[in-house]
């Protein structure tokens, strides 16, 4: 069966995350979005795991689902759909290695509870777990991929956001050159890595050293409608062992729902104190110097992987995985509405989109362009049309801000055949 799922979100008992982060916001927005396996994010922390064994039951098949004392209100008929839970939990590492600080985000699977609870029991006694939803230990990535294996032989460890700057397994400020250099003869044991908002496949290609790995994308997502910004597309039963099988051996993982890269906030290198963005060029031209206050700038995603990619741009290997590059529709809608993405408008002419069409990946992926244009507005099924292509203007995002994503120009806009009826 093919569906998408989103592994990599979290509760609101993570810092700066929305309280709507519970277990029926997440289902809600789940259905919305067209995710059919969620992960629940934060499996470390005491008060949600309390509150996961309260509001979820098991489906028997390592995955969980709501209770039906637990009703996901608001959802259209259009949306709605059976949503399974994954117990999955994010965890930071700080530690020092190599002569270096090193700050490494890991995304940990867990196929049930009691394996959930042994992990936890280990980690209580390294640091405290219970402070935030994603926890911050004094402990070596590599450590931590032993404390998974020996919890249970099903748990699987995956490097997370692979590519941040500051908390990653690769990344510019704290990572390292390669998966060996960090976990030794424990790398055996990393079957797939999270690509993270900042890179996609192409990219990802270009590392002869990855080949074997299964390269996943999820949301990290903090807010209920940031859910399935990213995802991961599966075509295996709705089970824990299978989507585990899939992770390991790559059959079953058809591919990944991603942002367009340059969207992600650290695709480019600079400096957001001044406003600066470089290329990976004009980078290494200044020695990684911001021309306007002459500090070290963060060095980007893109810079990154020039530096450690051993193949050029634009290899595809052979039986690659699929991928689409996305815009999230409620950002699309607010282009065409020319308004802010979080206003009442945007969210109006959402819901009225999602019950005539279905949910917001079925509508970027698979809609026909009339059934759009006759449900929102010519200038929508336009945007659709273009996103889908890569037909868009992208100024990539940098040190923490965002990339700003267009389909249109305003003088497009202004053109006669855009002057209909909108949403």
């Amino acid at each position: 069966m093919r569906f998408l799922a989103d592994l990599h979100i979290h509760s609101r008992y993570s810092r700066a995350t929305s309280k709507d982060m519970s277990p029926e916001g997440i289902g809600k927005w789940a259905q919305l979005k067209g995710i059919r396996v969620i992960g629940t994010g934060d499996f470390t922390h005491p008060q949600w795991v309390q509150e996961l064994g309260d509001k979820l039951e098991p489906a028997g098949n390592g995955l969980f689902t709501l209770k039906k004392e637990f009703p996901c209100e608001g959802v259209p008929d259009s949306c709605k759909a059976d949503v399974s839970f994954l117990l999955t939990a994010e965890i930071s590492c700080i530690y020092s290695k190599g002569g270096r600080t090193r700050k490494v985000h890991a995304l940990v699977l867990a196929p049930d509870l009691d394996a959930a609870g042994r992990i936890n029991a280990s980690l209580a006694r390294i640091g405290n777990i219970a402070s935030d939803g994603r926890p911050i230990l004094g402990l070596d990535a590599k450590a931590l991929l032993r404390i998974v294996l020996d919890a249970s032989p099903d748990a699987l460890f995956i490097p997370a956001h692979v590519w941040t700057p500051h908390f990653s397994v690769f990344g510019s400020a704290s990572g390292f050159d390669s998966l060996e250099e960090c976990f030794e003869e424990l790398t055996p044991h990393i079957h797939a890595i999270e690509t993270g908002l900042s890179s996609d496949p192409p990219m990802n290609w270009r590392l002869s050293a990855l080949d074997g790995v299964t390269l996943i994308s999820n949301s990290d997502a903090h807010s209920p409608s940031k859910i399935g910004r990213e995802a991961t597309i599966f075509d295996s039963a709705i089970s824990y062992g299978s989507i585990g099988e899939a992770l390991r051996s790559g059959k079953g993982h058809l591919g990944t729902v991603e942002f367009f890269p340059e969207e992600g906030k650290y695709h480019h290198d600079g400096h957001k104190a001044c406003g600066v963005s470089m290329s990976p060029t004009e980078t290494r031209q200044r020695n990684e110097i911001c021309p306007l206050c002459l500090k070290k700038v963060t060095v980007g995603v893109m810079s990154r992987v020039e530096k450690l990619a051993d193949r050029e741009e634009g290899y595809r290997p052979k039986h690659a995985p699929i991928f689409h590059s996305l815009i999230p529709l409620q950002e699309i809608i607010a282009e065409t509405l020319k308004v802010g993405v979080t206003s009442k408008k945007v969210s109006k002419a959402y819901l009225a989109l999602l019950e005539q069409l279905g949910n917001e990946h079925t509508i970027l992926m698979d809609s026909p362009l009339d059934d759009i244009e006759a449900a929102g507005s010519p200038l929508l099924r336009e945007a659709v049309a273009r996103m889908r292509a890569g037909n868009v203007r992208i100024t990539p995002g940098y040190d923490g801000e965002y990339g700003k994503v267009r389909t249109f120009v305003d003088t497009e806009r202004n053109e006669a055949k855009w002057q209909m009826q909108l949403l």
